[in-house]
């Protein structure tokens, strides 16, 4: 045991007997973020970092519910944040039961799915949790025991006395120890002695989803509620000139037709209120059957939108998004690339002197690589129920942000934050597309107006035509060869419509002497927003893609290559800045050579290789692949990951393997373009995602073994195997893919 202290307040920790049934009722504060990443000996935890409460409640029969605040969606959180509280707790995991937690910025904060996060920024604080209710729990026994509460030991949920024989499962002291003073010090278990934690617990919500229980945000309903559709305008930059609600009012089932602007004018959007069309038509009606077909027969006249600007409040900094006339084109953004590639960027890092290694260079290698916007696309669209009564209001639905959401709806409506209550639902994916929570201030919106219980359902084009989309990117690489072929200067422009990828602190920058990193945009009235990794998703593939062909240039391996560099930074880094951690990011790069058996493809196979470092993790993989009938087939995908202790192990290889998918896809296939302001792909018949078929026959995920605090998985996986598959078609096929997707683009 580790002995750490609960510096505590009335916000941080909460407990109270609950009303019936003699249970303890138990809830402990938790970090956003401040904790070191490796097991302290003792960890002191400040007032002021309490932000986020986990709650535990313990009935009189020993059974546990431990609420998990984060919105699960498909990360399994529901499942890992438990895990954590019940192992310092000490209880049987088949006694544990799990709930969904509502948005409450009181107890809780940062109840956010985004970044990686969840399990990093609350690991220390939900270990207190679950080893604060266990200390109480044995100081209420030795007390009825008459003995001294270090006497008292516990195991699966039973309280022990050595000497004396007594045993007596929690739920028998739940109430008295709902009474004890929190402890200011309490036993945190050794790594080693971990007997949840590190083991595969199943999904607590699996048997519902594969039983078709109502879980999810399109599940959600209430008697006698209306249902709404929206229509917006059939391109970016475009707005509503008028309608006529008459000639569908009469339509069966309808009950309104009219105008929703969704923030007004003179509000200061959070960085979460992203909105592609903020002025649109709704549709009430009885059934979404009925108002869909209202939806086919409204006309609606448009008429081109002016610039605008939008003041926003970001993560601590204020900050205006310039949003421009016009109707954009897929022609005219990568004109647009091209122009801006060839004039001076944004210097954002310069170690030593790169432009003089470059004039005095043997040879340089010169690369550009491109991806275009992508749409998020989750199977389950934009959706969310709300019931606007005159003083309060209940929003329910899946949102990766509530929080923010709650605050938009309460400014929005005109209520007291208090008065706005958000519930979360299981979601259907969103890979970062609902962290934008437009949809659940639209919904309440229009409750307020119809006063009555209403479900905003978004239609699958709804959703793919009106954003929020990944930005397009473009990048061009550079590498100085002296007479020896030995790299001295490493230069990266990279930039984007209307946001960069640009990472410049990472991998190879501290690597190398001479290294530049400058960045570029250009604004667009098309919205976008985070995807999967943000920014990691495009500059890992090119950069890694690039380091790749560099290698062959230099005529070394490919994974040596990379580990030299990674030496060169452990042992002499260049520069203060770089945030990487290189052994850790060269421990995943021997790992995946060692499983893959690098040196020893299979006849008839061709394998590439990448590695990259986001979200505080660091991924390798290796892909091989064959060609059938000219086409690639993946054969199978190494992966090493380490991203520090593995909470759920069946859990973390299902992320990796469905990263490693959705990267595969994403490279291949992925692409969203526009003709004159209008997106040219509305719906799956067009919008290219991977098949069955085509999905890798195999997946081998590693995890590299150490004590460090978890650190982020979600996302990590993801960026690098795009690279890795570039790679690998490279060596099948003797051309290189520089412009994404592989399989067809627009670039060129």
């Amino acid at each position: 045991m580790t002995l750490v202290k609960t510096t505590y307040n009335r916000r941080s920790f909460l407990k109270s007997s609950l009303a019936a049934g003699g249970g303890l009722m138990i809830g402990f504060s938790w970090l956003a973020s401040a904790c070191s990443v490796n097991t302290p000996k003792e960890l002191t935890i400040p007032d002021e970092w309490f932000e986020i409460n986990a709650y535990l409640k313990i009935g009189e029969n020993g059974v546990v519910t431990i609420f998990s605040p984060n919105p699960e969606i498909g990360q399994n959180v529901k499942t890992s944040m438990p895990m954590i509280v019940a192992e310092e707790l000490d209880v049987d995991w088949k006694n544990v039961l799990v709930e969904q937690a509502p948005l409450d910025t009181v107890k809780y904060t940062r109840q956010l799915a985004g970044g990686s996060d969840s399990i990093r920024t609350t690991w220390s604080a939900l270990r207190m949790a679950g080893a604060t209710a266990r200390t109480m729990l044995r100081e209420a026994a030795a007390k009825a025991w008459n003995v001294s509460v270090e006497e008292v030991t516990s195991e699966t949920g039973v309280l022990m006395h050595e000497g004396s024989g007594k045993k007596a499962g929690y739920g028998e002291f739940a109430s008295v120890a709902a009474q004890v003073a929190v402890p200011e010090k309490v036993d945190l278990k050794e790594l080693d002695d971990f007997s949840i934690v590190g083991t595969s617990r199943k999904n607590v919500d699996g048997m519902g989803i594969v039983t078709g229980k109502p879980l999810f945000g399109l599940d959600y309903k209430v008697d006698g509620m209306l249902y709404a559709m929206l229509i917006h305008p059939p391109a970016f930059g475009m707005k509503l000139k008028s309608f006529d609600p008459d000639e569908v009012k009469s339509m069966p089932g309808i009950k309104d037709v009219f105008t929703l602007k969704t923030f007004n004018d003179d509000y200061k959007r959070q960085w979460s209120d992203t909105i592609s069309f903020n002025e649109q038509v709704v549709i009430i009606g009885n059934s979404t059957w009925e108002v869909w077909n209202a939806k086919l027969m409204l006309n609606v006249e448009w008429e081109l939108s002016a610039e605008s600007k939008i003041s926003m409040a970001g993560w601590g900094n204020d900050y205006e998004v310039n949003v421009p006339a016009g109707l954009e084109s897929t022609f005219g953004h990568i004109a647009k690339m091209k122009e801006m590639a060839k004039k001076p960027g944004e210097i954002v890092r310069r170690d030593g002197n790169p432009e003089e290694e470059f004039k005095n260079a043997a040879r340089v290698i010169e690369r550009t690589y491109t991806a275009p916007f992508l749409a998020h696309s989750p199977m389950e669209p934009m959706n969310f129920f709300a019931d606007v009564k005159a003083d309060s209001a209940v929003v329910v639905g899946p949102i990766q942000s509530p929080e923010y959401m709650g605050k938009s709806v309460a400014e929005r409506l005109g209520l007291p934050l208090d008065k706005v209550e958000v519930q979360m639902t299981r979601m259907g994916g969103g890979f970062g597309r609902r962290l934008y929570g437009h949809f659940g201030v639209e919904a309440a919106v229009i409750s307020q107006k119809m006063k009555a219980p209403v479900k905003l359902i978004y239609t699958r084009e709804d959703e793919m035509t009106a954003g929020i989309y990944r930005p397009m990117y473009h990048a061009v690489y550079r590498a100085a060869l002296d007479t020896d072929n030995n790299l001295t200067a490493f230069h990266v422009k990279m930039g984007g419509i209307p946001e960069n990828a640009l990472h410049a602190n990472r991998f190879p920058a501290g690597a190398l002497d001479n290294y530049l990193a400058e960045s570029w945009e250009t604004d667009s009235n098309i919205s976008v927003g985070a995807m999967r990794a943000p920014g990691s998703n495009f500059n890992a593939a090119a950069e890694q893609s690039f380091l790749d062909e560099l290698a062959e240039e230099m005529g070394v391996d490919p994974i040596q290559f990379r580990l030299d560099l990674l030496k060169r930074a452990q042992e002499n880094p260049v520069g203060e800045n770089n945030d990487y951690d290189a052994s850790r990011y060269a421990g995943v790069l021997e790992m995946v050579r060692e499983k893959s058996g690098w040196n020893q493809a299979a006849e008839g196979k061709s394998r590439g290789v990448a590695a990259y470092f986001c979200h505080r993790s660091y991924a390798a993989q290796v892909v091989d692949l064959v060609m059938e009938n000219g086409e690639p087939k993946v054969e199978k995908v190494y992966n090493a990951i380490d991203c520090g202790i593995v909470v759920n192990p069946d859990a973390a290889v299902n992320m990796v393997e469905g990263s490693v998918v959705d990267g595969i896809g994403t490279a291949m296939y992925g692409e969203l373009t526009f003709s004159e302001g209008q997106p040219d792909q509305n719906n799956f018949d067009g919008y290219r995602l991977i098949r069955y078929t085509e999905a890798p026959k195999k997946i081998d995920v590693h995890f590299v073994e150490n004590n460090i605090h978890p650190t982020g998985l979600g996302e990590p996986p993801y960026p690098p195997v795009m690279a890795a598959l570039a790679n690998a078609m490279y060596k099948a096929t003797g051309t290189r893919y520089y412009h994404q997707p592989f399989i067809k683009n627009s670039f060129d």
